[in-house]
């Protein structure tokens, strides 16, 4: 069996792989961009078990480890990192510390959601934000609207007041930024085929 000690990065990782029977390591530096990290983990035996601190932006690499048919571990990045004795720190020690921490049963390994429920967490955020965008672009017609002396907190966004922020007597880039804040607030309401988020976008104020 192998056991491989990856330091991530963006553009590269820096792994220290263990054969169990040999007890041989091999430290290696794989370049994402060149199809290095694919080509060795589709020769790598397998199963394999890789464990690498917990990162952003690294969902391509686990759903290429499970094409596979390796098995990830994610660990603590702050527990890993305080079981480090040495205070210099390297790429080829960060991994060669994360297979020592695989092999001696100490990874501090991390509970990690599926795939389906990352994707309704990343719906949720996904949702969120539009939600303060949406508040964003209200609160400043909302602005440009008592500039003008017109005070209709929650009637600005029923049909009326929509017809009314359209009809101002506006000149110069004010009236270019009340339209181009309406336009970014109907766009949003006409959604880009995401059914479930058009509700965000609702011209209803929010609650």
């Amino acid at each position: 069996m192998k056991i491989v000690g990856c330091d991530f990065h963006p553009s590269y990782q820096q792994i220290a792989v263990l054969d169990t029977e040999t007890g041989e390591v091999v430290e290696k530096k794989l370049m994402h961009a060149h199809g290095e990290a694919e080509k060795f983990y589709g020769e790598l035996e397998r199963p394999a078990l890789i464990g690498m601190e917990a990162t952003g932006n690294a969902l391509w690499f686990e759903l290429l480890l499970q094409k596979f048919g390796h098995q990830l571990w994610i660990g603590d990045a702050a527990k890993i990192r305080a079981s480090y004795v040495r205070k210099q720190k390297t790429d080829k020690r960060d991994a060669g510390h994360i297979l020592t921490l695989l092999t001696e049963q100490r990874f501090p390994r991390l509970w990690l959601a599926d795939s389906h429920q990352r994707d309704i967490r990343q719906l949720l955020i996904h949702r969120h934000n539009l939600v303060g965008v949406r508040t964003r672009l209200k609160t400043e017609l909302q602005h440009l609207a008592l500039n003008q002396g017109v005070q209709k907190k929650r009637q600005l966004w029923n049909e009326k007041g929509r017809v009314l922020l359209s009809t101002l007597a506006l000149e110069g880039w004010t009236r270019q930024r009340r339209e181009d804040l309406l336009q970014l607030l109907w766009k949003g309401g006409q959604g880009s085929g995401g059914r479930t988020c058009s509700n965000c976008w609702q011209w209803s104020s929010p609650r």
